[in-house]
This record gives structure tokens, C-alpha cells and sequence, in this order.
């Protein structure tokens, strides 16, 4: 297959790229990794008239610390990311997930802004900014403005970018003292988009009893379900036992996915349920100091 007939821009500024778009509007589509756009030129499911490449925009690719967290470019690949010391130490839930992204061909292209604004719900990505309350910030023709994980992400493959938009910095706040973390999912094969994933937060006292829990689930819904009865139910428990398993119990019900033809709405939740409880065992270790909770395929 061969991409449809388009005008091809390739600015080396953030001010040019977003002239760009202010001229063509939604005529225009942004190329970032084009690991998602590509195909769709290819089987001709997006006609753009004119495609403006953000792959000269090197200012957008950068990983640096922030106000105890960090801040990383859109344009960052995703390899870099995977490679990074200071995403593995200062946010080690993404550093974990970015190996079950793809394949690492995909990961040298895919760029993480790229994932987040093309907001495909079976992603890791948007999950993992979600459980992390990431803020977004957005530049466009009325200039700045900084969006929440919680207003970003608005339906199935749909953002709250408006026309002439960019995305071009993802911030992560930084985590608490004795916060353990964990990214699970279930795929059909190695590299595929998961059947469903959960990334999870779990913060505890001396005591080992649970002050703060997080869990964004990825593949169950239109967009990231941050599960909310759950995280709740756990804070003041020692996270284990009754406490994990209720909390198992409050995914499975309160989530609505659909049936496809990889699986169906009740595996689904039966499996949100699982790797919930599995996610939540593993950053109880963590934050306990029980175990490093590194990255599990």
C-alpha cells in the first residue's frame, strides 16, 4: 500500500511548525514517529493535503528534572526514555513500562508525545501518565496552557488538543518516600497492544500500612480508567490478604470494556481484576523495600 498524494513540510522550529498548522488546520496532520501514522497513510484511513514533520524540531527532545520530577519533550524517542538514568530514577513506573511498548524497532522511532496525543486506549503510555498524574503542556495560537492527565485524554483515539495545538512537554511529578510502583499487562504475543494492563503506585508509612495507591488500567475503556474505588479501598490497609483482593473485586466491577475479536468484555474484567491484584502485590514490595520492582514481561 501507498500513502495518498500530500505536501510535505519539514520545519526546524516550534514557531514555524505551529505557523504551519495555523495555516492548514485540520487539512494538516503532524508527523512525530509515524508509527502510527504511517499505517494509516498507507491503508489510506488518513488523507491529510499536508503533512508537517516535527522530526527537525530537535528542542522538543529533551529529558530533564522539574520541581522534583521531570520534564521530557514530546519529540523524546522512546528508546531514549527506555535508556535513561534519570527517567529509572525519578519515574521509575514509565522506565519500567517503555520495554512492554511495541518491539525496540518501534520504540527507536515512536516518540512520546506522539503516543500520548495519537491516545490509542489498549496503550501503555497513556496509562502510565495517568496513574503518575502527569500534566501536559500545550502550545498553540492562543499560546500556553497546561493540562491535566484527567482533562487530556477525552474519548477513543481523541484528545483535548484543539485545531492549531501541539503537545510538546510531558511532566511527571516526582514520587514520595517509600512509593513502590509496578506495570503489568496481558498481550497475545510479544509486542502487541495489551488485552488489558495495569500501572500502579503504592505509597506506605513505617508501618507498612498504605497512605496513597494509583492505578490506571489500559485496554478496558476509551480511554486510561483510573481505578478509583480500588485506590481508595486500600489506603489504611497493609496491602495484602482481603485488602488486595477487594480491591481486585472494585476493578472488575466498576470497569465497562467492550468485546473484540481478541477477547471478550468479561475475560477482560476478570483480567483487570488479576493484574490489578498482581500490580498492587508487586509496588507493596517495593515500597516495603521488600524487592526492586523492576520490569516483567
Amino acid at each position: 500500500m501507498k500513502p495518498p498524494r500530500f505536501e510535505y513540510y519539514d520545519p526546524k522550529t516550534l514557531d514555524d511548525a505551529l505557523g504551519l498548522l495555523r495555516v492548514h488546520g485540520e487539512e494538516a496532520k503532524i508527523l512525530a514517529g509515524g508509527q502510527s501514522l504511517v499505517p494509516l497513510l498507507n491503508f489510506r484511513l488518513a488523507r491529510p493535503r499536508y503533512l508537517i514533520d516535527l522530526n527537525g524540531v530537535v528542542a522538543l527532545a529533551y529529558v530533564t528534572p522539574k520541581d522534583g520530577g521531570i520534564s521530557i519533550g514530546a519529540m523524546t524517542r522512546q528508546r531514549v526514555i527506555e535508556r535513561s538514568g534519570l527517567v529509572e530514577t525519578a519515574a521509575p513506573l514509565l522506565h519500567e513500562a517503555m520495554p512492554f511498548i511495541g518491539h525496540f524497532q518501534i520504540r527507536n522511532r515512536g516518540t512520546i508525545g506522539g503516543s500520548l496525543a495519537h491516545a490509542d486506549p489498549a496503550a501503555e503510555l497513556p496509562a502510565v501518565a495517568s496513574a503518575l498524574g502527569a500534566t501536559f503542556v500545550v502550545r498553540g495560537p492562543s499560546g500556553e496552557r497546561v493540562v491535566g492527565w484527567d482533562r487530556f485524554f477525552v474519548g477513543y483515539l481523541t484528545t483535548s488538543l484543539q485545531p492549531g495545538e501541539l503537545l510538546v512537554e510531558v511532566r511527571l511529578p516526582g514520587m514520595a518516600p517509600r512509593t513502590g510502583h509496578a506495570f503489568v499487562e496481558v498481550s497475545r504475543r510479544h509486542g502487541d497492544f495489551a488485552l488489558v494492563g495495569v500501572a500502579a503506585l503504592a505509597t506506605v508509612d513505617a508501618d507498612g500500612v498504605c497512605t496513597a495507591a494509583a492505578a490506571a488500567l489500559t485496554g478496558v475503556g476509551p480511554v486510561p480508567v483510573r481505578a478509583r474505588a480500588a485506590e481508595q479501598g486500600l489506603v489504611g490497609t497493609r496491602l495484602e490478604g482481603k485488602a488486595l483482593a477487594a480491591a481486585a473485586a472494585r476493578v472488575s466491577e466498576a470497569i465497562a470494556p467492550e468485546s473484540d475479536i481478541h477477547a471478550s468484555a468479561d475475560y477482560r474484567r476478570h483480567v483487570a481484576g488479576v493484574l490489578t491484584r498482581r500490580a498492587f502485590e508487586r509496588a507493596a514490595r517495593g515500597a516495603r523495600g521488600d524487592e526492586r520492582t523492576e520490569g516483567r514481561r
